[in-house]
C-alpha cells in the first residue's frame, strides 16, 4: 500500500504559478507510474499529466501542455506539479495518483493509489 498526501493547494491570480507536490509513504514510488488529475465542479476526474516511474517519459492534456510540468524525485519519494501561466479554467480538485507500472498511464481508471486532493481556484 503507498498513501500519498497532495500540498496544499490555493488561490492565484490568473497568469500566476503554484507548484503543487504529492508525498508517498509506505512503499518508495521508484517503481510506480504518478500522475495528476483534476476534477471541477460538475464535471468528471480528468487527466492533466503523467509520469513514468524513472521520470524520463511524461505525458500531458492538450489543455496543460507547454504550461504545466510533471516531475519527480524518487530520492524524496515525491512528485510534483509545476502550473504557469493558470487560467481560470484550471480550477478544480488536483488529485495525485499511483500505480506499479513501468509505463505512462493517462486513464484514471488505471491506477490504484489516490490521494485526497487539494483544492486550486484561479481567479480572472
Amino acid at each position: 500500500q503507498v498513501q500519498l498526501v497532495e500540498s496544499r493547494g490555493g488561490l492565484v491570480q490568473a497568469g500566476g504559478s503554484l507548484r503543487l507536490s504529492c508525498a508517498a509513504s509506505g512503499r518508495t514510488i521508484s517503481s510506480y507510474a504518478m500522475g495528476w488529475f483534476r476534477q471541477a465542479p460538475g464535471k468528471e476526474r480528468e487527466f492533466v499529466a503523467a509520469i513514468s516511474r524513472g521520470g524520463g517519459r511524461t505525458s500531458y492534456a492538450d489543455s496543460v501542455k507547454g504550461r504545466f510540468t510533471i516531475s519527480r524525485d524518487n530520492a524524496k519519494n515525491t512528485v510534483y506539479l509545476q502550473m504557469n501561466s493558470l487560467k481560470p479554467e484550471d480550477t478544480a480538485v488536483y488529485y495525485c495518483a499511483a500505480r506499479i507500472s513501468a509505463s505512462v498511464i493517462i486513464t484514471r481508471v488505471a491506477y490504484d493509489y489516490w490521494g485526497q486532493g487539494t483544492q486550486v481556484t484561479v481567479s480572472s
